[in-house]
């Protein structure tokens, strides 16, 4: 995974909600190696469009108050320890979301507008699984699958503890943002 670090060093990185729910993935394969991807770039900066980072509260708002206040303690403290650029999205960004550009235009238009972003501030955006594969050679990494029997990286202590407790949510698949008929190709590139 190093060298995919050293790859996105030219780029400003950018994250969708996707990646940052994997986090808590029912899949540990995709969890731990979502959350190698923060854990290998704790010292650095990410981007997040306010969009994607709303998408993790509505998702993780629609469980129940007991796990909210297991995950939120570790999401919270992760936004303070790390710098995540929280950004809305500008005019030129929407304008290029808008128009016939080289965005495919199957994508849902808040993937236009997170593509957009990128594109426009010649990023790369890092997500999970086959979701890289629907925005056909745009600047968009997957993250690799972690490896089987490889030891789980860890926060520094104090976030690995909140880390652990907000593991009492666990995601499935489809409230990651991956797309239902590619989830059996997700579980095969992992």
């Amino acid at each position: 995974m190093a060298a995919d670090l050293t790859a996105a060093q030219d780029h400003e990185v950018f994250v969708d909600a996707a990646l940052f729910l994997g986090m808590h993935s029912q899949d540990d394969g995709l969890r731990v190696a979502c959350k190698a991807f923060f854990v290998e770039r704790l010292d650095t900066r990410v981007v997040m469009s306010l969009e994607q980072v709303g998408r993790c509260d509505d998702v993780v708002w629609s469980y129940s108050r007991e796990l909210q206040d297991l995950y939120y303690p570790f999401m919270d403290q992760l936004h303070t320890v790390m710098d995540i650029s929280r950004e809305g999205y500008d005019r030129v960004g929407a304008a290029l979301a808008l128009s016939d550009s080289d965005l495919p235009a199957q994508l849902p238009f808040v993937d236009r507008l997170l593509l957009a972003m990128v594109v426009n501030r010649k990023g790369l955006l890092h997500t999970v699984g086959p979701r890289a594969d629907a925005f056909g050679g745009l600047p968009v990494r997957a993250v690799a699958g972690w490896p089987a029997g490889a030891a789980e990286p860890a926060f520094p202590e104090s976030l690995e503890r909140l880390y652990r407790a907000s593991l009492a949510l666990r995601l499935p698949e489809d409230r990651l943002g991956i797309p239902a008929p590619d989830r059996a190709a997700a579980r095969d590139r992992t």
